[in-house]
């Protein structure tokens, strides 16, 4: 099963999101401000890219997409992050709506005669390194039930919500059923549809759901900016600044460094 990940980085799409704009540059100058910016870096860079970097199994593609009115020293920023990792392809697309233009970017990449393995990451998450490993197994395990059936849902459940700062890694353990870093959708070969043509949370409602158990899969960035954050009366997570063993899991089951986490965020 081919295996693809897919990343908008600051992509500024017609829908999509919970915060709201009144035009394309007003998302556009929301997106890129430069302070926001500079925490999506940091945040990509301490968490997102070192999982990548660190999985066991090496074949898969991970697409890229960001907006062809991405600031200039932005776009050179990414690429040059990014050049170590062959898996990567950077996408850049004018402003579209939203579900088109990522389904456009992933079939780009799609092997139309195999059975595809998707999985979607915001530019603060992470995957444990054996995420394509256990995911294609996963995948193949189930490959009868997939057969006829179009596409279905994979959940790895156990994970950690985090946020990285200049003290190192804030973190707690969930075990919540969708979250987005932890899932994946299986579909049938020149099935058009995509992972993401589905609202994460209501997958059920369209496919069978096969939920996982194991070792913790991912990591959800957790910040000021994130999207899903920003409607009133969303309750704080409850972090905690990991000790040297927790510090060691991260390193261990994500490749995620918490001193170079901390040389990160620390300014000057």
């Amino acid at each position: 099963m081919q295996v693809i990940g897919l990343c908008r980085f600051s992509y500024p799409a017609l829908g999509g999101f919970q915060v709201m704009h009144d035009s394309v540059g007003d998302r556009s100058a929301y997106l890129y401000d430069p302070a926001r910016m500079e925490e999506r870096f940091r945040y990509f860079e301490a968490f997102t890219l070192p999982s990548l970097r660190a999985q066991t199994d090496p074949d898969f593609t991970f697409v890229i997409v960001v907006g062809d009115n991405l600031p200039v020293e932005d776009g050179n920023r990414l690429f040059d992050l990014v050049e170590d990792i062959p898996q990567v392809v950077i996408q850049e697309h004018a402003p579209g709506p939203h579900r088109d233009v990522m389904k456009e970017a992933i079939n780009a990449v799609r092997q139309h005669d195999s059975a595809t393995l998707q999985f979607r990451l915001d530019d603060d998450d992470a995957v444990g390194r054996d995420f394509v490993a256990r995911l294609r197994q996963e995948g193949e395990k189930r490959a009868d039930a997939l057969k006829g059936n179009r596409h279905l849902a994979i959940d790895f459940r156990n994970g950690f919500i985090a946020a990285p700062g200049p003290e190192g890694i804030h973190a707690m353990s969930t075990a919540r059923k969708f979250m987005t870093a932890g899932l994946a959708v299986a579909f049938e070969p020149r099935v058009r549809s995509t992972v993401m043509n589905y609202s994460h949370v209501k997958l059920g409602r369209f496919m069978s759901c096969f939920h996982v158990g194991g070792p913790p899969m991912y990591v959800r960035g957790h910040n000021r900016w994130n999207d899903s954050r920003q409607a009133e009366g969303v309750e704080p997570e409850d972090l905690s600044l990991l000790d040297a063993e927790g510090e060691a899991l991260f390193q261990d089951r994500f490749g995620i460094n918490a001193d170079r986490v901390r040389e990160i965020f620390t300014d000057g």
